[in-house]
């Protein structure tokens, strides 16, 4: 079975550098055999995320794809030093659906993107999810094209890197949770969730 991928775009801005490069990891993942979708948090409709609202269409169209999805990469601007609203409130929809699963994450930033790749790893991380220790920062005019075509060619190298080990360690660990899940007798991390299913 091929690993499934869903990226997720987390800016509000038509043409955004962070989705491009999302679509450009999921791409370079599917040319390894990955399964991919991408989820455009600018065109879904999520809502703002109440903890007693009602589910909404959107919403249980987006858990889906939730659950569907064997690894994630995340992008998102860097606003302020900090992950886009629309990031911060995608995440706080899930927990349990992000368990045993690799992230990966990208960020289009001025800077390097440092604070705001670390805040989506602390969201992931605070829900058991799985993190590539590194992720990558771009930067609208050092890195792309008039055409928005990557012309960079150290970064094309590591986003290509980022979706090999994406797919190759997604899968592993993605792999072995549910292995440990199928496991009732097993003292392992996956041992809290097998009555949740």
């Amino acid at each position: 079975m091929a690993i499934k991928v869903l990226g997720v775009g987390g800016s509000m801005r038509e043409d955004s550098y962070s989705t491009r490069t999302v679509r450009l990891c999921l791409e370079s993942a599917r040319q390894r055999g990955a399964e991919i979708q991408l989820l455009d948090l600018r065109t879904a409709g999520l809502p703002m995320f109440r903890p007693d609202a009602e589910a909404q269409a959107a919403i249980e169209e987006i858990g889906s794809l939730v659950q569907w999805a064997d690894a994630f990469v995340l992008g998102s601007p860097d606003y302020h030093g900090s992950m886009s609203g629309a990031m911060k409130n995608f995440l706080d929809f899930h927990w349990e659906e992000f368990a045993g699963k690799l992230f990966a994450y990208v960020c289009a930033s001025h800077e390097k993107g440092l604070t705001v790749m670390e805040q989506m790893r602390t969201a992931v991380r605070q829900c058991y999810g799985w993190s590539l220790p590194y992720g990558v920062s771009v930067h609208s005019e050092h890195d792309f094209d008039n055409s928005g075509a990557i012309s960079n060619a150290r970064l094309q190298g590591r986003l290509e890197m980022l979706a090999r080990d994406l797919t190759i360690y997604g899968e592993l660990i993605h792999g072995q949770f549910i292995r440990d899940l199928n496991d009732r007798s097993s003292n392992s991390f996956a041992a809290r969730y097998i009555d949740l299913g």
